[in-house]
């Protein structure tokens, strides 16, 4: 999800959030993304990694002070906000606690590289202060697949930063990105997403669907016909060979983003075969999917 530039808040750029930040006060701590070589990712190409002053923040918490009082969640933006020094953090959220005191939880991107440099400690000592959740990108457990899209992380090394957030108590939401594989590689794109997933063990796993931009390196090959993206039909059965795969419990599983053609949501394992079932509906037909037109980022 995008925002624009405001009038009022002091924004760099556009604004990506996740859905589930839609009535948050976004304040951008950092612009851009510290990474920014994925080749699927446009959110960030026209932007140069930086990180905001003081004085910017201190003036987009103000004016949050002034005008966001009937809102009770802040999401730090851009892309990984984590990646900021224990004590700008600390700085922040105390900013935060002290401006905003009606604000109960406190959300921000954190690639596996940002949470890795943090101990488990400096990890328990930001929920401390108000941090309730982090949303990491997966995209895919295939270490093939991670390193053709310049991720710059492995399956392990992102298990590695899951069990450094899950053992500071802390929500972990992961996005797992259908269709990334191509039609080549599209079910062991599921298999192995599921494999590490289960391993990860996150409070929320959330599936989207590849929507191929114009401005990244894959959109450029899916242009030019050199990448192929599985159409609708291929997105279920590589949604169902994801759920199949799946071994986690009490995981809030979502598939449910503008870009599915399927919604689905529910919890693992309790719904696992209800989801399935639903997937085969669809797969015979007996079941609507989402019309092209309808789908979005």
């Amino acid at each position: 999800m995008i925002f624009s530039s405001s009038a009022a808040m002091n924004y760099d750029g556009d604004i990506i959030r996740p859905p589930s930040e839609a009535d948050s006060i976004i304040i951008q701590v950092t612009v851009g993304c510290s990474h920014n070589h994925c080749t699927f990712c446009g959110a960030y190409k026209n932007k140069s990694f930086r990180i905001r002053s003081d004085e910017e923040i201190a003036e987009n918490i103000a004016l949050a002070e002034k005008h966001c009082t009937g809102q009770q969640r802040v999401f730090l933006a851009d892309g990984d906000a984590l990646i900021l020094s224990q004590r700008r953090l600390l700085k922040i959220f105390s900013q935060i606690k002290s401006s905003l005191p009606w604000v109960h939880r406190i959300s921000m991107y954190g690639n596996a590289k940002a949470i890795r440099s943090k101990s488990i400690a400096e990890l328990r000592e930001l929920k401390t202060r108000g941090l309730h959740r982090i949303y990491m990108g997966l995209e895919s457990g295939d270490n093939t697949l991670l390193a053709a899209v310049k991720k710059g992380e492995t399956g392990e090394s992102m298990i590695q930063a899951a069990e450094l957030v899950r053992a500071a108590g802390v929500f972990l939401s992961v996005t797992v990105l259908l269709g990334l594989g191509g039609i080549i590689n599209s079910l062991s794109h599921a298999r192995e997403s599921g494999r590490v997933l289960s391993r990860m063990q996150p409070s929320q796993i959330a599936a989207l669907c590849l929507m191929p931009l114009a401005n990244t390196p894959l959109g450029k090959d899916y242009a030019s016909g050199s990448f192929q993206l599985p159409d609708a039909q291929g997105m279920l059965l590589e949604l169902r060979e994801l759920i199949r795969n799946l071994d986690c419990n009490r995981v809030q599983f979502m598939a449910n983003h503008a870009s599915n053609y399927l919604p689905l949501s529910g919890r693992l394992m309790r719904d696992r075969d209800s989801m399935l079932q639903k997937i085969e509906q669809a797969l015979r037909g007996d079941y609507p999917l989402v019309p092209e037109y309808y789908r979005a980022l």
